[in-house]
């Protein structure tokens, strides 16, 4: 993966990576969008976190008029279940998948890499985590939606997966629902994830940074 897709936070002070973060943007943001969060994360002595942050390709997004923009898929319809073009979220997922198999190449544990992603990004994520036939450290979904509920490809060495849900109840962009909905039908799956309400619209709040903070930490120290 060229240095011109993605941003890449390595540990400081020179040390190698033993534990990596992927983090997807929205539609329309690049990689630098979680840059500052990536920056603020804790640094715990007993994980040297890499941050990768990808940038997605440049597509005609369907609900904005066909509009080319950064965008993980072509949204079809704006509806409250939503109507993605499938094989393009799928072909980025399997983008991310190769990411983290290089992580995996270059030593570090498949089980000390955590995927996180924010709205389109986050669909992505549930699609690459679900999918990938190696276990994950951890699976982070932030103000989302499960649009391949239906159609996801599960993986077993995914069936343990431990999976954080984060949504505003002010959510314009991406209704609560779907972030509820995404909860209930990983429910049905026979998937435990942990849900997070937080008073905020279509955004990440100081609150849920510190949140994520403790959850990355939390997960790495397993």
């Amino acid at each position: 993966m060229s240095d011109n897709d993605q941003i890449v936070i390595n540990p400081t002070g020179g040390a190698p990576a033993d534990a990596c973060m992927i983090i997807l943007h929205g539609l329309g943001a690049d990689g630098h969008d979680f840059e500052p969060v990536a920056q603020m994360m804790p640094r715990p002595d007993y994980a040297q976190v890499r941050f990768i942050m990808p940038h997605a390709p440049r597509l005609a997004v369907t609900v904005n008029g066909g509009m080319v923009m950064p965008a993980w898929y072509d949204i079809l319809v704006m509806s409250l279940d939503r109507r993605v073009d499938e094989e393009q979220l799928r072909r980025s997922a399997q983008r991310i998948q190769a990411i983290i198999r290089e992580q995996i190449a270059a030593g570090i544990d498949s089980r000390r890499i955590l995927l996180a992603g924010f709205s389109q990004g986050g669909a992505v994520a549930y699609e690459a985590a679900l999918s990938l036939d190696q276990p994950l450290g951890g699976l982070l979904a932030m103000s989302t939606y499960l649009a391949t509920a239906d159609s996801v490809s599960l993986a077993e060495a995914n069936r343990g997966l431990p999976i954080e849900i984060h949504h505003g109840n002010m959510d314009p962009v991406v209704p609560e629902a779907l972030g509820r909905a995404a909860h209930a039908r990983l429910e049905t799956l026979g998937y435990t994830a942990n849900y997070r309400q937080y008073p905020m619209a279509h955004a990440v709040c100081p609150q849920q940074i510190a949140d994520i903070g403790e959850w990355m930490t939390s997960r790495l120290a397993q």
